[in-house]
């Protein structure tokens, strides 16, 4: 794909001041936010999932959460985990001028493998996971029990700046998200995806079996 098409395709659904403003946010704060491929592509999943139910992993400013409350039900919850208690404070300014009630956004401060295992099991229809990338096998764990099934879980940074395809990069971060994707494909209760939006989304579907 030529940069012009990728150009083309990662804004092809604008963003808004809203999300211009939470973007600025982040650059301040030295927040990296999923770009507006990646924002596009998971409100269209909340919005195909009807989610009620979503956990998010690293807050950030607010970007990626409005980009999925835009996309659920009118009475559908976002419950964001960060460990920055300033970030979460800025994600909430960005819900509050995109006209999301308070009720919608619930926000807790901590640490994702923490605040993780006190969810309810079964209870969410989509998990997205944007923290520690040396944590992503472990957030995957956690989400299988959150997810009912036919949930969607979801992985930021997927192609990890184009690390992840190059079989010489060995670094921590680059070998745990090989190795996510590799745990993904061999799931029998999982139906992966990995979209080249952003800097990747790896998408997988909990089937509708008791083994996941």
């Amino acid at each position: 794909m030529k940069p012009a098409s990728w150009s083309y395709a990662e804004t092809f659904v604008a963003e808004d001041e809203i999300l211009a403003a939470a973007r600025s946010r982040a650059e301040e704060v030295g927040v990296t936010p999923v770009g507006p491929g990646a924002g596009a592509a998971l409100r269209f999943l909340a919005s195909v999932l009807d989610a009620r139910a979503v956990v998010e992993i690293g807050t950030g400013t607010g970007v990626s959460g409005l980009w999925m409350l835009r996309g659920m039900r009118a009475d559908g919850v976002l419950t964001t985990v960060d460990i920055e208690a300033e970030h979460q404070r800025l994600a909430k300014e960005t819900f509050t001028e995109a006209g999301i009630p308070a009720n919608r956004a619930r926000t807790i401060a901590g640490a994702g493998l923490d605040v993780l295992p006190r969810l309810t099991d079964g209870h969410y229809d989509l998990v997205f996971c944007d923290g520690d990338k040396r944590e992503y096998a472990a957030y995957l764990k956690e989400a299988l029990r959150l997810l009912r099934p036919g949930g969607v879980v979801v992985f930021d940074n997927a192609l990890w700046h184009d690390r992840v395809a190059d079989p010489a990069q060995r670094d921590e971060e680059t070998v745990t998200i090989r190795d996510l994707g590799r745990t993904i494909l061999e799931h029998e209760a999982l139906v992966p995806v990995l979209l080249p939006v952003g800097d990747g989304l790896l998408a997988a579907k909990k089937e509708w079996s008791p083994e996941a």
